[in-house]
This record gives C-alpha cells, sequence and structure tokens, in this order.
C-alpha cells in the first residue's frame, strides 16, 4: 500500500494485490510504504534485498489464519495426521474411501467439498499445507466460493468433508465436526488458543504487516494508517474472519509499533 495526505481530513490508500512473495518484492525496492504478508520475510533472500535498497523496515503480526477441517458429524474420525491431510487432498489423489486412509477408519465413501481456485484459503491449502509445486489440490471435489455452500454439503452428506477458515467453523459449529490434526506431537483440535499459541500446525498461521520504518517517521499518512490499523487490529480480524492475536501477542505488537519512532 502506498499512502498520502489529502487535503481534506482522511487518508487516500492506493492497494495493489500480490502474493506475499511479489509484495516484497515491490516493499524491498521502496516502492510501497506497506506489505501484508502470510509468512515472515525471508532472511536470505528477501532482507538483504531491502538492505541494497536502505529500506529498514517493522515487522508487526497482526492475526493468526487457521483452516479447519471438517467432516459430517455422525462419522467416526477424530484426528488426521499431517500426512493423511496431504494424501486426501493432493493432486492426482485416489482416496475416496476413509479407510484407504487408515484401515481402522469405516468402510464409508468420502465426499469432498472445498473452496474453489480462485480463493486464498484455496492457496493456503495448497501452497502452505500440501506444498505441492503446482501449487494445486486435487481437482474432483465440490467447489465453492461460499464458505455457507460448503457447510450444507458436508453437514447434508454422509461421510462427507471439507476445509474453510476457523471463525467460521465457530459459527456453525452446531451442525460440523471438527477434526483435531497431528503434526508429530499428538492430535490438535482447532482452536483460537492452539492457533494463537502455535501448537494447532501446520493449518495455523501468523499474517502479518511490514511497515517501511522511513515512511511512517516522514509520511504522516503512513503513520495514521497503521497506528488506526493496529489499535483496531481485534475488530479488524473479526471483520477479515481471522483470529485476533492474544492479548500477549498484541502487547508484543504495540511495542514493535513504538519502536518505530524510537
Amino acid at each position: 500500500a502506498e499512502l498520502l495526505r489529502e487535503e481534506e481530513p482522511g487518508v487516500k490508500v492506493a492497494v495493489a494485490e500480490s502474493g506475499t512473495g511479489g509484495g516484497f518484492e515491490r516493499f524491498c525496492a521502496g516502492e510501497t510504504d506497506i506489505s501484508d504478508a502470510s509468512r515472515p520475510i525471508k532472511e536470505d533472500e528477501e532482507v538483504p534485498v531491502c538492505e541494497e535498497n536502505g529500506v529498514e523496515f517493522t515487522e508487526l503480526q497482526v492475526a493468526v489464519d487457521a483452516l479447519t477441517l471438517v467432516v459430517h458429524p455422525d462419522l467416526d474420525v477424530d484426528c488426521l495426521t499431517t500426512e493423511q491431510v496431504i494424501e486426501l487432498w493432493k493432486p492426482g489423489s485416489t482416496i475416496t474411501n476413509w479407510n484407504q486412509l487408515d484401515p481402522s477408519f469405516p468402510d464409508q465413501e468420502i465426499s469432498l467439498f472445498g473452496p474453489g481456485t480462485d480463493s486464498g484459503t484455496y492457496d493456503y491449502m495448497a501452497s502452505d499445507v500440501i506444498g505441492d509445486e503446482s501449487e494445486t489440490t486435487r481437482s474432483d471435489y465440490e467447489a465453492s466460493e461460499d464458505d455457507n455452500v460448503l457447510v450444507q454439503g458436508v453437514a447434508g452428506t454422509e461421510g462427507a468433508t471439507g476445509y474453510f477458515g476457523y471463525t467460521y467453523f465457530e459459527e456453525n459449529a452446531d451442525k460440523l465436526k471438527a477434526l483435531s490434526i497431528d503434526s508429530g506431537n499428538g492430535c490438535v483440535e482447532p482452536s483460537a488458543e492452539t492457533a494463537q499459541a502455535g501448537e494447532y500446525t501446520p493449518l495455523a498461521r501468523p499474517l502479518f504487516v511490514y511497515v517501511n520504518n522511513a515512511k511512517y517517521n516522514d509520511n504522516e499518512a503512513v503513520a495514521a494508517y497503521v497506528d488506526f490499523f493496529v489499535e483496531n487490529l481485534a475488530d479488524i480480524a473479526e471483520i477479515g474472519q481471522f483470529i485476533p492475536l492474544s492479548d500477549e501477542l498484541y502487547g508484543e505488537t504495540k511495542t514493535a509499533l513504538e519502536g518505530i519512532a524510537s
């Protein structure tokens, strides 16, 4: 985002959209004042570019993002390993029955529901969870950009499973069952607390805003925008259907913000 103070009260914000890597490319070139990011900046690749261009920055964690895998409430499956999640959703997967994932699982046909390919939730599953170079998932599932359609599909189909953001699961917990995830340290239930603590992996991740320090100190519009953003993080996270920061993490973000001007 590039920000300018207008003659009238208020801040004019020019916003462009790209992936996190593309955003860092422009940010480290000094072309933008603020860059949103769904991962930390890369110390070996991106930080040196910022240094070469004299861009000093501050990292502010602003929220937590978490995917929740849900199933039909009557399905006798409670936990999947990360490997099973990948095996189920990876491109070209031939898993069509729950007992193909684990012989102890029921002999039940799987019906899959998930977000469409234009969704950031889809990108998260493909890139961050599955990690396939093609950045895709299997394609033989019922797709919709409307999470309510996914809820209805899973809740109304025996043996069904799907995924979307945790906050949307919270709103529909009476219709669905959330799966715990075992990434190597035992089954962990999705919750705001486990996501904030970094225990619900790899389906939860921190979200950041990076601020150009010089622009914050020299451009009152940038400072006004960032200060307002941080002051209202909880409300902004709720509107964006993300998990807000814990009190401890929010305190760290406020301290980091105060350090920009010091």
